[in-house]
């Protein structure tokens, strides 16, 4: 296996999948950089590696590409890509952590297939028109490719690689040493709700920045028209044009995000919270919560409030999210 590292490359994209594949043994992992010098990860920490990109020429089992941050200006060097492709070619497999499926989009490696990203990344990875992007997954395998959500992900990617070549005994092994779960309990979408881009429509913002405003407001598709002045079917479609969503949707998704901001400072119960975001009742906020961020406000609330020292959290299961 080869792990393709370059100047900037995220420090965790390279330790956790290092740490899972050196746990399960029997795995011999190169390190590999463009011209085979020492790169500087993201966070300023120097890696040595063993070899330069250009020095691979015999068949890879595995290339396995780290992810860089998204910043603006920010990409990996040009020939890493190619690199990635020559590489790919003979490979019985590839995959990436973060952002690094965007190398693997830019190599054509995830043309006609699902992928998945970094969630700030989602929208990038959407400009590749041939890939379909799951934004809520952990990780995701279509045929010989493999692509993981953001950072310590990898290590979900690499415990994933592991049950493949190892069995499923093995890989859990490895889990319960680093104490990580197997499998993580929901997707992406719990750790935030990418707000995508900047409605173009200045009917969509005004309908948008007065629901943002007061969530609990009423937002039914027929006050929202009215408050702008056209037709339900027209807002609509100016909805399904400018986001891809109808409107309804949109401010369920917005109602959702208000929520979890109380939720993770701890203001009030959940009743209280359904309340101030717009919900009818607790059970609805629950339905909206699953549908849009893969768990149950109780899950939230225990995986994202802020801490108390000495206490234990406990995590409960996300309803209706089969493992």
């Amino acid at each position: 296996m080869v792990l393709v590292l370059y100047d900037g490359a995220v420090l965790m994209d390279i330790a956790g999948p290092l740490q899972v594949l050196n746990g399960a043994a029997g795995y011999r992992v190169r390190l590999a950089s463009p011209h085979g010098r020492p790169v500087r990860t993201d966070v300023g920490v120097p890696m040595g590696v063993d070899l330069a990109l250009s020095q691979l020429r015999s068949p890879v089992d595995t290339v396995l590409v780290a992810g860089f941050p998204t910043r603006k200006g920010h990409r990996p060097p040009d020939d890493v890509t190619e690199h990635v492709r020559r590489l790919a070619a003979q490979a019985r497999r590839v995959a990436s952590v973060c952002t690094g499926a965007l190398v693997l989009a830019e190599a054509g490696l995830l043309a006609g297939r699902r992928a998945t990203t970094h969630w700030r990344a989602c929208s990038a990875l959407a400009r590749y028109p041939d890939v379909t992007v799951q934004p809520d997954a952990i990780c995701v395998r279509d045929g010989p490719v493999f692509t993981s959500a953001g950072v310590t992900a990898g290590i979900d990617l690499a415990l994933a690689l592991v049950a493949e070549d190892m069995g499923v005994e093995r890989a859990r092994t490895v889990a319960k040493h680093l104490v990580v779960f197997l499998q993580r309990p929901g997707g992406q979408a719990q750790f935030d709700l990418p707000s995508g881009p900047e409605p173009r429509d200045p009917v969509v913002r005004q309908v948008l920045k007065a629901a943002a405003a007061d969530p609990a407001g009423d937002h039914s598709l027929a006050a929202m028209a009215a408050r702008v002045a056209v037709s339900e079917r027209h807002l609509t479609r100016l909805f399904q044009r400018d986001l891809g969503v109808s409107p309804v949707r949109q401010i369920e998704q917005l109602r959702v995000h208000a929520a979890q901001r109380r939720l993770e400072r701890g203001n009030g119960g959940l009743a209280a919270v359904a309340g101030a975001c717009g919900f009818g009742s607790t059970d609805t906020m629950r339905r909206a919560f699953v549908r849009v961020a893969g768990v149950t406000p109780t899950a939230y609330r225990a995986r994202f409030r802020a801490p108390v020292p000495g206490r234990q959290a406990t995590v409960p299961r996300a309803a209706g999210r089969p493992r």
